[in-house]
């Protein structure tokens, strides 16, 4: 029945049904219906610039306190202050913060000392302040006892002995970050929650665009009350526009952003990326809004909105893809492993149980390099010498190198490739990388006690910043673990205050807390 509705109706007419009944179903656009977007047109995604008539200008919509919009390519920076009135909005000196101490182990971190409120659920939000906890930012997390966040309950089982707690996903993506359960339909979960904002430099939020303004914690509402508020709001298609209320998760992201087109074979259905790829994207995106609009404060003593939509993250990150579509009318699809541009450009197979090897080859020079390194005969080596030749007969070619690599391990094939020159990298699995002697040197796996689960294993962030350490100093929080501690010492309310809050519907407690 399913197939049989489906097959009635275009995707564009299912898409249009999905909006309106709220379904998580999207459709695997190409650069075609990207284009003919009315949601990337009521935000100005596609604008001219320089001899471009459509150039993906934006990934997400900016504006001040006064709802001046901010331009993001602006041509110069943003002006300083005044002299005589910078003293006033100084970057606050969070030295004596009893909170920062805490997370700065050794050495100044680069965001000691910054705070940060999270709001949301799921992963496009906490991957954004994971980044700034590694960092040193004391990361706040509002969670909820009665609907607590959907990656916890996924850990839910007869499997799993300690309940909210065992979530894998959840634990990894929220080290080193602080919890508080609050009842945010409570006024005196939304005063909390209130102060906590008063409280921070920058808040971070990904919840469906209406929660926020429902809760009355939306910027305009708390840029009233603190002007120099730099807010990140993280949405599937953002915080405007007819589509702005379209649910989903990372799924319908990768398919309305093009990535589920492109990936797979050419002579099969759309696949789409393994995982999420939005969800993993888009709060690259974020995180840096949060650090660009911390740094305009600085600059001018205002504050800032910033409103990412995780489609556009993915679409900004296929402007090429786009611009060959609009400039040269050509639609790209998925070719698997393979390049337009050259060959060969895969993963080949190794000796051993489902072991590969990625290989590239970018020139003529290159391919006599493995040509060379594979022993190939003078009548081969001619035959694909030109990368018009080995663009024109990859089975053969492929097939060609397949018959060497797998007579040797991944190992094997990486070091004799890469002694030349050349890219070639062992495929790995998880298993492999907890293994892996380059990681173990950054230390990029770190194991930290956890107050319910015993030791757990989190992975680091891939960049480190020079004379500025870095790293996790506790794992992720239990649910509400820190509630009471931040009425207290970051909110820095009395004991009665603290008192009444902890009595009130609005602060959840466990019910062993109180």
């Amino acid at each position: 029945p399913l197939a049989s509705f489906m097959g009635q109706h275009t995707m564009a007419e299912l898409f249009e049904i999905a909006i309106e009944h709220s379904w998580m179903l999207a459709p695997a656009n190409s650069p075609r219906e990207i284009h003919d977007s009315p949601q990337l047109a009521s935000r100005g995604f596609f604008e001219p610039l320089h001899h471009f008539e459509r150039f993906p200008r934006r990934f997400a919509v900016v504006r001040s306190a006064d709802a001046e919009v901010v331009p993001m390519c602006a041509e110069s920076a943003a002006p300083l202050l005044p002299a005589d009135a910078s003293a006033q909005v100084a970057w606050r000196d969070r030295s004596a913060d009893p909170v920062a101490l805490a997370d700065a182990r050794q050495g100044p971190m680069a965001l000691a000392g910054v705070r940060v409120v999270e709001f949301g659920s799921g992963a496009a939000g906490p991957v954004v302040t994971r980044y700034l906890a590694e960092q040193g930012a004391t990361v706040i997390k509002i969670e909820s006892l009665s609907r607590p966040d959907f990656l916890r309950i996924y850990a839910l089982g007869p499997d799993n002995p300690h309940g909210y707690e065992g979530s894998t996903l959840f634990n990894v993506l929220n080290v080193n970050k602080k919890s508080i359960t609050l009842n945010l339909k409570e006024p005196s979960g939304l005063e909390v929650a209130r102060r906590i904002i008063h409280w921070a430099d920058a808040v971070l939020e990904n919840f469906a665009p209406k929660a926020m303004r429902g809760f009355g914690l939306d910027y305009e509402s708390m840029a009233a009350e603190k002007p120099d508020l730099v807010m990140v709001s993280s949405c599937m298609n953002g915080q405007t526009g007819p589509q702005r209320n379209y649910p989903g998760f990372g799924t319908q992201g990768s398919a309305l952003s093009g990535f589920n087109f492109l990936t797979g074979w050419p002579d099969r259905e759309p696949m789409g990326p393994a995982g999420t790829i939005t969800d993993s994207l888009s709060p690259r995106f974020a995180a840096a809004s949060i650090l660009a609009g911390l740094l305009y404060r600085r600059r001018t003593g205002r504050g800032v909105y910033v409103d990412v939509s995780q489609v556009e993250c993915g679409l900004y990150s296929l402007s090429p893809w786009l611009l060959d579509y609009s400039e040269n009318e050509r639609i790209s699809m998925r070719m698997g492993n393979r390049s337009i541009r050259t060959a060969p450009h895969g993963a080949f197979p190794c000796q051993g149980e489902d072991r590969w090897v990625a290989l590239s080859v970018w020139s003529d020079a290159e391919w006599l390099e493995l040509a060379a390194a594979m022993s190939l005969d003078a009548a081969n080596r001619e035959r694909f010498g030109k990368g018009e030749a080995r663009l024109a007969d990859e089975d053969a070619l492929e097939a060609l190198i397949s018959e060497w690599t797998s007579q040797q391990t991944r190992e094997q094939v990486e070091e004799i490739l890469q002694a030349r020159g050349l890219e070639a990298v062992a495929v790995k699995d998880f298993g492999d990388l907890n293994e892996d002697p380059q990681l173990a040197a950054r230390e990029h796996l770190v194991t930290l006690p956890h107050p319910v689960c015993g030791e757990w294993l989190f992975e680091r962030n891939g960049f480190r910043l020079q004379g500025s350490p870095s790293g996790y100093t506790k794992a992720c929080p239990v649910l509400g673990e820190h509630t009471e501690e931040i009425l207290r010492d970051v909110l820095r309310l009395s004991e009665v205050e603290v008192a009444a809050f902890l009595a009130s519907e609005g602060v959840e407690t466990a019910p062993d807390e109180g």
